[in-house]
């Protein structure tokens, strides 16, 4: 029996682990095994907050071995229904720099293997994704990035690749030739899971770097581990303070076709 109860989740990595202050650690068990570690739950704006790790807090699971299924539901059984979803990201296009942040609006999925829905039967269930994210989150989050005067891109794909491995070039230039903005391993079948839970879910791309593809062009030059780490701990500052303040402003009630993802979704 759960007696802890939250209002907004939110999954992050590395750099986000002390998000929450006067936290307390929960550990839940879910039918799907145990999510990727213990839930952090406090206050933000005293809005009730559930954090968790995707990757663990010594960021031992890497993208392809996540339990996302576990994650999701653990999140659901503290009464979760919206979801904040930041994640590190590379870049698809010249234009998408990095330090920028993208509000995606859309998604593929190039990821394989991975468990991605709670619905193996006996009730056929098939819920639609044609919008992959919240219609009331993503305009209120692509504000707030931009009140707090970091470059947004208030719209873009994600191409999630199944990891842990990153692409070769044949494959960036191919998923840039397509006109996609954001490559990562983890918005599949994260997103896609808090749908099939009636879960709102909101995805900020943080861009680290220049996926392999866009190198040569003009003005662009090989990445180094040492630009992306200088990239991602000024981004895990920043993704901070934009999570507080969506918390803040978030409204109180769901205005969005999130809530009844299952409505005609079932024969």
């Amino acid at each position: 029996m759960i007696n802890e109860t939250a209002e907004i989740g939110v999954f992050g990595g590395s750099g986000l682990y002390a998000l929450l202050q006067d936290q307390r650690d929960v550990r839940i068990e879910t039918p799907y095994g145990p999510p990727s570690d213990v839930m952090a739950l406090g206050e933000i704006a005293g809005r009730r907050v559930a954090f968790l790790p995707r990757h663990g807090r010594t960021h031992s699971l890497p993208p392809h071995m996540i339990n996302y299924r576990a994650n999701l539901w653990a999140m659901k059984e503290l009464g979760v229904t919206r979801i904040i979803g930041p994640c590190a990201a590379g870049s698809l296009k010249a234009s998408v720099k990095p330090g920028h942040f993208v509000v995606c609006d859309q998604m593929v999925d190039r990821t394989s293997g991975r468990r991605d829905t709670f619905y193996d039967g006996p009730i056929t269930t098939h819920v639609s994704f044609a919008q992959p994210y919240c219609s009331q989150l993503r305009p209120l989050a692509a504000k707030v990035v931009r009140s707090l005067e970091i470059r947004c891109h208030d719209a873009g794909t994600v191409v999630t690749i199944q990891g842990p491995r990153f692409s070769t070039i044949a494959e960036s230039r191919w998923y840039s030739s397509l006109g996609w903005e954001v490559i990562n391993m983890t918005q599949y079948p994260e997103a896609y899971l808090a749908r099939e839970l009636e879960m709102c879910y909101v995805n900020i791309s943080l861009i680290t770097d220049y996926d392999v593809g866009l190198e040569g062009q003009a003005g662009i030059e090989p990445v180094t581990h040492e630009a992306v780490i200088e990239v991602f701990q000024a981004n895990t500052e920043r993704v901070k303070r934009v999570i507080f303040a969506l918390c803040e402003q978030m409204p109180q009630k769901r205005e969005c076709a999130c809530g009844s993802a299952l409505r005609g979704a079932r024969l």
